[in-house]
């Protein structure tokens, strides 16, 4: 049986969105994973996303929080908002209070990736505040750590990232993922895959 792994993002640019595509063919290219994405709901209106300039959300579908039980492990991505996840994925957490009350999540694997508008935005202190909403459901937090090697200490260019999980980026939105933090993305989903399939296999 496949072991399901849900790459689950909350993007209003396209950057963590580019980043989940990545993640999720590093989580397939595991023999037995099958590895899906999805969205959460937005939850500005149309209007004001227009006037902020957000392009139009791409065609991933869209999450409900009981559909989060039928993964084998999650990885969570969001941009940063001051040093924190997104209202818009936090209040997709604050919607999972029956999964909580059961613990349909406990025990399941979850990384993170994310995106911040500079280089002290916010690469460690998001996935860092967002390891709270993992604990109380029980899950097991799968950091990145060191294992995407001597790329990690790479000081040739500027890059996204951290021991944490895989990141870029953004600036004022017009820098995109780079090569290197495309392929961090990929060696987390890829990293994350056999971590779950491992978990599900000795269950």
């Amino acid at each position: 049986m496949a072991v399901k792994v849900y790459v689950v993002y909350y993007s209003m640019y396209g950057h963590v969105a580019k980043l989940a595509e990545e993640i999720k063919k590093g989580a397939s290219s595991i023999e037995g994973v099958e590895a899906k994405i999805w969205q959460v709901p937005e939850t500005l209106p149309e209007e004001v996303l227009g006037k902020m300039g957000a392009p139009p959300k791409p065609d991933a579908p869209t999450i409900t929080p009981q559909e989060l039980a039928e993964a084998d492990g999650i990885l969570f991505g969001f941009p940063t908002r001051f040093g924190m996840m997104a209202a818009q994925m936090k209040a997709f957490f604050d919607a999972t209070g029956g999964l909580w009350r059961e613990q349909s999540l406990a025990g399941k694997p979850a990384g993170i990736f994310f995106s911040t508008g500079t280089q002290g935005g916010g690469q460690e202190t998001t996935p860092l505040t967002a390891i709270t909403q993992l604990t109380h459901h029980g899950m097991v937090f799968v950091p990145v750590g060191y294992t995407f090697g001597a790329k990690m200490f790479n000081m040739d260019e500027v890059q996204g990232g951290s021991p944490y999980g895989a990141g870029t980026f953004a600036a004022d939105g017009s820098r995109w993922p780079s090569e290197m933090e495309l392929e961090h993305a990929f060696h987390q989903g890829k990293y994350f895959a056999g971590i779950a399939k491992k978990l599900k296999g000795s269950a």
